[in-house]
């Protein structure tokens, strides 16, 4: 087996591993760095398959990681976009409340948009949201001006390019899937399906797989990702004229998930979605997708139940609209009244990874922890993607911290 020297391995080819790679390299362009991804391409699973908003950093609580990264990270990716030519668009957003029960929640979020230092907000009536979006129904929404949408895939293809074209000696290589780990005083050496590679520093950020990897590492994550599908539907060609932003329902608060929305698409028609349905394999993205491992691990888990018996009532609701276009199309029905059974069609699916502590919380914010010579991205939720170059700074400042890496 193949055998190569870095000084850095960074598992994980998402935007999360490979922003780390880029600003890692961009501070200390002398370190050789790889990033391992196993599949054949970067961004195949969650950076890839999202929604692919720039969110604004409104919804998040004032103060948390979540809150100070993405906003930061909004209007450095939008800047990376503008730099390399990558597709993106800052349309704006609406988030709209239907019924009064809503109101109090969508004046807390208001208020964390401005305490995050969100800018372009403002809570608006039923007449502008008609002029913002004419077939919306309403009573109150916020416009979120900042909030956009991107080509997330061209954004790691691009960083990919950058990592191996600007710095000598720094490789992205894929279909190399990390199995082992074999440790020494001075450095790891990653076992991966085709070749072993030895460094003195680990950064794990593999997403959907990041607990296992940790585990690999001799690590207790203290949690256990669990994931859930995220179903889509499109709107059909003749029906794209009633979606000219974005437009999104007060979250609720009981629900650890945005809620179903439409979504203008880069290249693409616009989204409307998604659920959110536990699956039986982690990186299934179809209803019948099935890994006896992952399923085992998942509902062996005591956390998985907890949170199952807490939110029971919903995840019923999510699993009936899974299945089910007409009680998909009636929760769609909630902010596009006019909108038909004939004008959506099936779309594609994605997976998010949820950090699920023992007693059945979800881990809300970000989660980075630095063992030995390793640093763990542990959890990496939405907003991670416009999130990521900022995530990626953080990372390296705590790299060059952990690491004692010169600058």
């Amino acid at each position: 087996m193949e055998q190569h020297n870095f000084d850095i391995v960074v598992i994980g080819g998402g935007i999360v591993g490979l922003s780390t790679a880029y600003k890692l390299n961009l501070n200390h362009p002398e370190l050789r760095i790889c990033v391992l991804e196993k599949e054949n391409r970067v961004s195949a699973h969650q950076t890839g398959r999202n929604s692919g908003v720039l969110h604004s950093g409104i919804y998040y609580k004032p103060g948390s990681y979540k809150a100070r990264n993405c906003v930061e990270g909004r209007r450095e990716i939008v800047a990376f976009a503008r730099e390399h030519g990558i597709g993106h668009d800052v349309c704006g957003k609406i988030i709209v409340a239907t019924h009064e029960s809503e109101l109090a929640h969508m004046e807390k979020v208001y208020r964390h948009g401005i305490e995050n230092g969100v800018e372009d907000i403002e809570l608006i009536g039923p007449e502008r949201i008609r002029e913002i979006e004419p077939y919306c129904a309403g009573i109150k929404a916020i416009r979120v001006g900042c909030t956009g949408i991107i080509d997330f895939a061209a954004v790691c293809e691009t960083l990919a390019k950058l990592i191996r074209e600007k710095f000598s000696g720094s490789e992205v290589r894929l279909g190399e899937e990390v199995t082992d780990f074999v440790k020494s005083e001075s450095h790891t050496t990653v076992v991966t399906s085709k070749a072993r590679y030895q460094a003195r520093y680990i950064i794990n950020c593999s997403g959907l797989q990041t607990d296992r990897i940790a585990r690999k590492d001799g690590i207790d994550p203290e949690m256990r990702i669990v994931g859930f599908r995220g179903d889509y539907y499109e709107l059909t060609p003749e029906a794209q004229y009633k979606v000219k932003h974005l437009i999104y329902p007060v979250p609720n608060p009981q629900f650890p998930f945005l809620g179903v929305h439409f979504t203008r698409m880069i290249g693409h028609p616009t989204e409307c979605g998604p659920n959110a349905v536990f699956v039986f394999k982690r990186e299934g993205y179809s209803k019948t997708d099935f890994s006896f491992k992952d399923t085992a691990e998942a509902l062996s888990y005591p956390g998985t139940w907890k949170l199952f018996l807490r939110h029971w009532k919903f995840g019923l609701d999510e699993y009936r609209r899974a299945f089910s276009k007409r009680l998909f199309l009636q929760r769609l029905q909630r902010l596009i009244p006019s909108l038909g059974m004939d004008e959506i069609v099936p779309g594609r699916a994605g997976v998010r990874a949820m950090a699920l502590d023992a007693d059945g919380n979800m881990i809300d914010d970000f989660k980075i922890i630095h063992r030995h010579n390793a640093l763990h991205v542990l959890n990496a939720p939405s907003p991670a993607a416009t999130a990521g170059l900022a995530i990626g700074t953080a990372v390296n400042e705590m790299a060059s911290q952990y690491f004692n890496l010169k600058n």
